[in-house]
């Protein structure tokens, strides 16, 4: 009984989920069919999270120059949409690794749009709740000072001439409006970083939108085509109208 009843919720889980997608396939592409995408897109996520607001994700994609936008969604998140990011000439589409929060047991999907307005998805369940209401680490009144703060931390080796790939690291909260404040029980104000323009060389490489599902101090590891020599230049903004500016000269930093 207790095994029958264990499969009847689980099929209920599923019903669910793939309601879900389908609500917010339409909502997100309209008619147009979202197909498997097994031998064009890879997402990495943990199985089971070991820290719900810190869920490390991992896309690669198999034709990188036939690549013009990724997708990140998180179904079951109040925001399911945690990025969007369309690349340019100075883009490398290839590789892409961030930090999420997860809500509540739910699909996450990597999606593939290829420069003929095709769609390719690939698909994992991943364990973790509460990922949305935990709090924001350290951020304090002395920390909130240091908020757009950046670093730009080198990946690999030495870069080849074709492409390197590189972190950019950024202070911020991205307070999403459901942490609540221990002392005045109160919820802290959502504050979040809404997109992301990172320009190699004047050339854009490229434009991340996002939503409150991306973690604290947002983690952002990309690639970018040319050798790893000149200025990379990046243009983040959040809800609450914060611009913060910053340029890597890639030489100097010894990259």
């Amino acid at each position: 009984m207790l095994l029958f009843a264990a499969a009847a919720a689980a099929q209920d889980d599923e019903t669910a989920r793939a309601e879900r997608w389908k609500d917010l396939r339409q909502t997100l592409f309209g008619d147009r069919p979202v197909r498997d995408g097994a031998g064009k897109i890879a997402l990495e996520a943990p199985e089971r999270a070991l820290d719900a607001a810190l869920v490390p994700v991992a896309i690669t994609v198999q034709n990188p120059k036939n690549v013009k936008a990724l997708y990140l969604v998180i179904d079951d998140n109040p925001a399911p949409v945690a990025a969007h990011v369309t690349y340019g000439p100075a883009g490398d589409p290839e590789s892409l690794k961030l930090r999420v929060r997860v809500n509540q047991y739910t699909n996450m999907r990597a999606i593939e749009e290829t420069l003929q307005g095709e769609l390719y998805e690939s698909v994992r369940l991943v364990k973790a709740a509460g990922g949305c209401s935990a709090p924001a680490g350290d951020y304090d009144e002395a920390n909130l000072a240091d908020m757009g703060q950046m670093k730009l931390r080198p990946v690999g080796g030495p870069a080849p001439t074709e492409g390197f790939e590189a972190q950019l690291l950024i202070r911020h909260p991205n307070f999403n409006g459901m942490q609540m404040d221990p002392i005045t029980r109160g919820y802290t104000p959502a504050r979040f970083l809404k997109s992301i323009d990172v320009a190699y060389n004047g050339e854009k490489a490229f434009h991340l939108e996002s939503d409150i599902s991306l973690a604290t101090d947002p983690a952002i590891a990309f690639r970018v085509k040319g050798p790893r020599k000149g200025k990379l230049a990046v243009d983040a903004a959040d809800s609450a109208n914060g611009v913060f500016k910053h340029i890597f000269d890639l030489a100097e930093q010894g990259s």
